[in-house]
């Protein structure tokens, strides 16, 4: 049996909390389809495991078979026992922080008096979040902060991001490689699974990486003009960009995953129409 992965982020792609529209019936036929055995689901989200759980039970999601949480620095195999943590996944990234965790990075950079340190549910083992003023030179603060990194001979990534609701800076310290094309790369190793037997729905400019990488990919009709205008520039080989009017859906959300999966599955075409 053909064993397909199927990877969609979750916020403004699975789940319809943009300002599009959803395709009535969308999301009961992709609960349908990633029912069926064949397939395997795995969530690629930016969100802790406690908002993946909250989201499942707010929008009534399927339970995946996998997440890859934390903007990639945590990999979950899910099942009716519960969520358990890879350790694998873990090992891999480890190195990037050259023997150090959250507590010893932290300490590290506890010379920041900038650095507020981030509620416990946002940080793990390979994430360290803080809370940055809006009144701070960010960019000299990464600067600084990349170069006492370098000189201990740590490689990560430095995310700077403003959460405009509440008015603050927000600052995550990641190991190099955890990002969402080398997670859902592990996890096509650990499954078996080859490009053409993967696909990966997005909708943002965080998702690039992966939409325009060897992994086929989709572009839900609802993604913003900015990333769809990159996304169409780069003429990506492994590309889809949904339009709508497949089996009459408009191609936001679900809509949107089910219509790349059937272009490139046409196994999933068949099971699609046959719901029909």
């Amino acid at each position: 049996m053909k064993r397909l992965l199927l990877c969609t982020d979750l916020d403004r792609t699975l789940i319809p909390n943009g300002k599009q529209p959803e395709s009535p019936g969308a999301m009961e036929r992709f609960k349908q389809l990633v029912s069926r055995e064949e397939i395997k689901l795995a969530y690629v989200t930016g969100r802790h495991r406690a908002l993946i759980e909250q989201a499942i039970a707010e929008f009534g999601l399927p339970l995946p078979d996998f997440a890859i949480a934390d903007v990639g620095t945590t990999i979950y195999h899910v099942d009716a026992s519960g969520w358990a943590q890879s350790d694998e996944w873990d090992a891999q990234i480890a190195p990037d922080w050259h023997g150090l965790t959250h507590d010893g990075l932290n300490r590290m950079l506890s010379v920041f008096p900038a650095l507020r340190l981030q509620e416990k549910e946002k940080q793990n083992r390979h994430k360290l979040s803080f809370y940055v003023s809006l009144d701070t030179n960010s960019q000299s603060l990464i600067d600084e902060m990349d170069a006492r990194l370098k000189h201990a001979d740590i490689s990560a990534n430095l995310i700077w991001s403003i959460d405009e609701k509440k008015g603050i800076g927000l600052l995550d310290v990641l190991p190099s490689s955890a990002n969402k094309l080398h997670a859902i790369h592990f996890l096509m190793q650990q499954q078996g699974c080859s490009c053409e037997h993967t696909v990966f729905a997005g909708d943002s400019g965080n998702d690039l990486d992966v939409l325009l990488s060897d992994v086929h990919s989709v572009l839900v009709a609802n993604a913003d003009a900015e990333t769809k205008q990159r996304a169409a520039k780069a003429s990506a080989d492994a590309l889809y960009i949904a339009k709508g009017g497949y089996l009459g859906m408009n191609g936001n959300y679900s809509a949107g995953i089910l219509e790349g999966a059937a272009y490139y599955w046409p196994e999933v075409d068949t099971w699609l129409r046959e719901m029909n």
